[in-house]
């Protein structure tokens, strides 16, 4: 025989199921502050830093995908990671924004289980793009005479494809082994979007092999990478140290600084976020962590890239001088 309960925590309906045991149906966000004023004001910052990070990274989308001059192997693997981060901060930021100004803080089962996997899957792209452009930057740098052949359109595309295809895979299954569990209340994720932690800490039951997996995931899909990335810039380094002129020297290493700054802010908090023993875990942390990695990170990526890129410079100030030449004339 099946009962129906319905309970109400912080102004938000959960309701419940039960089959031999209760399942939550829908889940909450916890509120970012009992202060009105605090909330608007959080409100308006990360607003700001959403539309500053959706504008910059289409606009050097735009750039790249326009400009003959920079269909080249760094800038397809930049166009990837641009387009990356207009997905990464839509799937979390709008409903974020949303829980801010209004009591409806509530997301369905089925829309937390896409938002995770959404979130899963772009972050785990990222890791893997990151560490296809510091190959590139390698194969540049180390290898001259044969980078055209081992950086040909059809290699760069394949890294790409295995990058995405990694996050999809990856993101599919964690987010079917973690909404395969029963949530048995209270339903209110201690966050402020579906991040596997907070969501699989409303688990009832053994989650052990579920933290398991996500401890594997993180060591192969964000430890491996970067130890590709460090691979890849010791071999810069040995190379650059070789290197029998000054200039060449900087401009290689002028190279490789917007990436290098990316990888450490990407993978600074998302290592501290996902690697560190749970019982060191606080919710305050993680919370400024997730916020970090979803919204400044993604804003700060396209100014990196444009303000110490001479070329992307270039392309988004002909870019947007076309756009205003097309609206004059129209």
């Amino acid at each position: 025989m099946t009962y129906f309960s319905v309970f109400q925590e912080m102004n938000v309906n959960c309701s419940l199921w039960q089959e031999n045991s209760l399942s939550v149906k829908r889940f909450a966000f916890a509120k970012f502050s009992e202060v009105p004023g605090e909330c608007f004001l959080l409100f308006t910052i990360i607003l700001f830093m959403f539309l500053v990070s959706l504008t910059g990274n289409a606009l050097i989308t735009l750039a790249i995908c326009t400009s003959p001059a920079l269909h080249t192997p760094m800038y397809f693997f930049l166009a990837n990671l641009s387009l990356l981060e207009i997905g990464y901060t839509c799937s979390v930021i709008p409903k974020m924004l949303q829980s801010l100004v209004s009591e409806a803080r509530g997301i369905s089962r089925e829309g937390c289980a896409t938002q995770m996997f959404f979130f899963t899957l772009f972050g785990i792209t990222e890791c893997c793009l990151l560490a296809a452009m510091a190959f590139d930057h390698c194969m540049a740098i180390c290898s001259p005479l044969h980078y055209a052949t081992r950086m040909s359109p059809g290699v760069c595309a394949q890294l790409a494809i295995v990058s995405w295809g990694t996050g999809c895979i990856v993101g599919l299954g964690q987010t079917n082994f973690i909404f395969s569990l029963n949530f048995c209340g209270p339903c209110e994720i201690d966050h402020f979007f579906c991040d596997l932690p907070p969501v699989l800490a409303l688990a009832c039951g053994d989650t052990s092999q579920n933290e398991a997996a996500i401890f594997v995931v993180a060591v192969l899909c964000i430890s491996s990478p970067f130890l590709l990335i460090i691979y890849s810039y010791v071999r810069i380094l040995v190379a650059v140290l070789m290197m029998p002129s000054p200039e060449g020297r900087h401009k290689a290493l002028s190279t490789c600084s917007s990436h290098l700054l990316v990888v450490t802010l990407f993978y600074g908090s998302g290592s501290i976020n996902y690697l560190r023993p749970k019982s060191s875990h606080s919710p305050g942390i993680d919370k400024l962590l997730g916020l970090f990695y979803t919204a400044v990170t993604s804003m700060l990526n396209p100014i990196i890239y444009s303000l110490r890129n001479k070329e992307v410079k270039g392309a988004l100030r002909r870019t947007l001088g076309l756009k205003k030449v097309l609206i004059m004339n129209r």
